[in-house]
């Protein structure tokens, strides 16, 4: 079954062309034949964030030439399913890909499926060339760390989701991008943040690790963030600015808090759950040292750890693809909502 994937919820407009080879097991064997992304953060990072108006207008302006190109790289093939992101995210950026998906749907005469975007990332790591999707066994527990979502999921198939764990306030790449506006750097704060902890002590300055102790799975972020805040007016006494090695300890300090909190939760969660296979998911889930504490806790825990490619952490068109695999279509049209919660992916 070849896919086609759209995805709108933020600020890349994305297209992809998959194609889903059947196996005995009922899962499939995935092959991307094209993942264009047109990205708009050089847009918006003058405004330090995302702007949804202007992000709808870009969409509207790419959603034509990006899926064109992936069909185009794709070779012009039969396309059998529609797949496109509903929700969560900003809402007129949602809709300028489902209108686009529900008329090329009618157009070519082929079934449209709305799927969740945060399934999609989850599902990104049936795209690694390093752990086939065969390998890959449930149940399974997924960590998703993203600008939204720090959220802990335990996953019993495809679709089969109970989220076990989740965050009360900021997520975990919210903070990174606050945190990164403390310390006077530009948005997308998070590679910017790890990029400058590279050069800092993480030892310098001892920040807390909300909820660390607490004998749920959920996580809090504004209290680190607050610290952080707190901190850098104690440094400074708001007389002078940072030194360029302050910035460094401090990011690398919080940066050390940040995924310490959601590693040894993740691992608690899985071993209270009696789970053996760990996946990764989400924008954040490109930060270098959450790649690696997490791949060293599974280890020596006896874990199987499953992580995404780099290129398909950020928010792209071939995990909606694959994820739509998984999902049917339905007679409805796919509806939007901008708030859609994991397991709740229901066409209106």
């Amino acid at each position: 079954m070849k896919i086609l994937g759209i995805e709108t919820s933020c600020d890349e407009t994305a297209a992809a062309v998959v194609e889903l080879l059947p196996r005995t097991d009922g899962g499939a064997d995935v092959r991307v034949h094209a993942n264009v992304v047109s990205s708009q953060v050089a847009l918006h990072e003058q405004y330090g964030g995302v702007v949804p108006a202007l992000a709808a207008r870009e969409h509207a302006a790419n959603i034509g030439p990006v899926v064109e190109r992936a069909l185009a790289e794709a070779g012009h093939p039969h396309i059998d399913r529609i797949a496109v992101t509903r929700g969560p995210g900003l809402a007129p950026a949602l809709l300028v890909g489902l209108t686009f998906a529900r008329a090329l749907s009618w157009k070519l005469e082929i079934p449209v499926v709305g799927v969740d975007h945060m399934d999609g990332h989850i599902h990104s790591n049936w795209l690694s060339e390093h752990f086939p999707a065969a390998d890959i066994r449930f149940p399974a527990l997924n960590l998703i760390v993203s600008g939204g979502h720090t959220d802990l999921v335990l996953m019993r198939d495809h679709g089969s989701y109970e989220i076990v764990g989740e965050t009360l306030d900021d997520a975990i790449g919210e903070a990174f991008d606050k945190v990164a506006r403390l310390l006077g750097l530009s948005y997308p704060g998070g590679p910017k943040i790890s990029a400058l902890a590279r050069s800092g002590d993480p030892m310098r300055y001892q920040l807390p690790r909300p909820m660390l102790k607490s004998d749920t799975f959920n996580f809090s972020y504004s209290g680190l963030k607050t610290a952080v805040l707190y901190l850098i007016r104690d440094i400074t006494n708001n007389a002078r600015p940072l030194t360029d090695q302050e910035k460094a300890d401090i990011a690398a300090s919080f940066q050390e808090a940040a995924i310490d909190v959601v590693v040894q939760k993740a691992i608690r969660a899985a071993t209270h759950h009696g789970i053996g296979t760990l996946l990764l998911s989400g924008g954040v889930s490109a930060n270098a040292l959450l790649r690696e504490r997490l791949a060293a806790a599974c280890q020596a825990n006896g874990m199987i750890c499953i992580l995404p490619e780099l290129r398909y952490t950020t928010d792209n068109a071939a995990m909606i693809a694959v994820a739509g695999y998984y999902s049917s279509p339905t007679p409805e049209q796919p509806a939007m909502d901008a708030n859609l919660r994991l397991g709740q992916n229901t066409t209106a």
